[in-house]
């Protein structure tokens, strides 16, 4: 281990997040040595007993698009992260500092602009040192888990983002084919056809325009594979997959209602949308398309 590696061990959760940024690193908030007392801890001279423990914790958040507008509810407020922890620590008693530490990453990366989260934790009081642990956690590391209205355990369907030179090959059989094998509901999401499609220069319009030419395409996707079902709203998605039918979202009518839409418009955005908000095991993607960065489900590139 390098004097680099040992001096980043021990360096603030920011500098760490900075030394493991990707290519096209995202913009970051933190919180420095906010410092809580809490029972915690699991041997027995420690229950009973407050000591005082530090968090330091970084926030790597998906990037505002569009002005800031010097608006608050566009960003993710640092309250969420002291707002985390506080609501850990009064959950209930914890004997790890890793237990909590998992919880309140969870925590943070429930929030939709939060990508990936580094949380460290040291106690005290235990000598005249520091005792602590940190852990690294993302989206994509954690899919989202939901439970059914009626108490079962929900469907976590298969999304796939089908480029238009994928759903113009005469293979296109052999590729739901083979994502039917997977043994998972299936949706099937497409991008804008290659025609020309009118340009307003108005956003609202053009944001409609564009969606109801997707959903042109996921009908000519329709017509080339009898399997799929064109479907519009959450209630016909849900009772198409537990009849085990292959279904073709056209993108209007739930991103339009949602209150918390699509950060974007690309269409390959939108799938990734639905996949996060069906709480899907994953989104495979067919062709050079880019994938926004972070997510709550896993991504493959075919």
């Amino acid at each position: 281990m390098t004097t680099t590696d040992i001096e980043l061990a021990f360096a603030h959760p920011e500098d760490r997040a900075e030394a493991s940024a990707g290519a096209a690193p995202r913009d970051r908030i933190s919180l420095r040595d906010h410092v809580v007392e809490a029972d915690i801890g699991a041997f027995q001279k420690e229950r009973g007993h407050k000591q005082r423990l530090r968090f330091n914790v970084v926030v790597e958040v998906r990037p505002v698009t569009g002005p800031l507008e010097d608006d608050v509810d566009r960003i993710l407020s640092y309250d969420r992260i002291t707002e985390s922890i506080a609501h850990e620590l009064a959950a209930e008693r914890l004997n790890l500092l890793e237990t909590l530490a998992e919880r309140v990453a969870e925590r943070i990366l429930g929030e939709p602009a939060a990508m990936r989260a580094f949380v460290r934790i040291e106690k005290l009081d235990v000598g005249p040192y520091a005792l602590g642990v940190e852990i690294v956690r993302s989206r994509a590391e954690r899919p989202v888990q939901k439970t059914g209205s009626d108490g079962e355990e929900a469907v976590h369907p298969l999304v796939a983002y089908l480029d238009n030179a994928t759903i113009a090959d005469p293979g296109l059989g052999s590729v739901l084919d083979a994502l039917q094998a997977r043994g998972l509901p299936m949706i099937l999401t497409v991008g804008l056809p290659d025609f020309p499609r009118a340009e307003t220069g108005h956003k609202p319009t053009q944001r409609r325009i564009d969606l109801l030419a997707i959903e042109q395409n996921a009908w000519t996707l329709a017509a080339r594979d009898p399997r799929c079902v064109v479907v519009a709203t959450r209630t016909e998605i849900d009772w198409a997959m537990k009849r085990g039918q292959t279904v073709v979202w056209a993108p209007s009518k739930l991103v339009l209602d949602a209150v918390d839409g699509p950060q974007g418009t690309a269409p390959v955005t939108l799938a990734l949308w639905l996949a996060e908000t069906m709480a899907a095991t994953a989104l495979v993607v067919h062709g050079g398309v880019a994938v926004p960065a972070g997510s709550r489900v896993s991504v493959e590139k075919v």
